[in-house]
């Protein structure tokens, strides 16, 4: 056992919650501890306390950190001279990227989010209804002005978001194509189902 090893854009921090998400994936939340932790940054369990305080601060961390990077470009694409459809599209790839490229990270908020303490799991399911909500609102602007189908907006969220979790299948696949001909035929596939015809 050493020193925890980083690169220059990442601290010591940064490489532990990494792992973490990465064990938390695989293990489940609960399943997991601290010693497996230590492990795969390679240091005594001890010498992670230096860094964090405890388990439940890294699941904290790893879900907030991902809510947070979804309510602050929502905040961006709302914000947008856009189009509604435009907006949906701008919304469903950058989750598609997340899913693709930060997959560990996306993975354990979407899944071990219940095992959070109050205040905090009180506070990550109302950040995750108001953002369901907000876009949820930017697919009825769209149904009023007529470039999206007549549909519940709310179920259509879900069933969206819902397709994008399932890129985990994807993540698991031998023989896959690459990550943006994913993206671009999941787009395809979620923003035709919504286009007026």
């Amino acid at each position: 056992m050493g020193r925890i090893q980083v690169d220059n854009k990442a601290s010591r921090k940064d490489v532990i919650i990494q792992k973490a998400a990465t064990l938390f994936k695989e293990k489940g939340y609960q399943a997991a501890s601290m010693r497996e932790l230590a492990e795969s940054v390679g240091v005594e369990a001890a010498s992670l306390y230096n860094h964090i305080h405890s388990k439940t601060e890294l699941l904290h961390i790893i879900c907030f950190h991902v809510a947070n990077t979804f309510t602050d470009h929502m905040d961006i694409v709302e914000a947008s001279k856009t189009s509604a459809i435009e907006k949906v599209e701008q919304l469903l790839r950058f989750h598609i990227k997340r899913m693709v490229q930060d997959y560990e990270q996306v993975y354990v908020s979407d899944r071990e989010w219940k095992h959070l303490a109050e205040p905090y799991l009180s506070n990550f399911q109302n950040q995750r209804r108001t953002y369901r909500k907000r876009f949820a609102s930017i697919i009825q602007a769209g149904i009023k002005a007529g470039s999206i189908k007549k549909i519940d907006a709310a179920t259509a969220v879900l069933i969206m978001l819902h397709a994008i979790s399932g890129i985990e299948s994807w993540h698991r696949s031998k023989a896959k194509i690459n990550g943006k001909e994913l993206e671009e035929q999941m787009i395809s596939i979620l923003i035709g189902g919504l286009k007026q015809s």
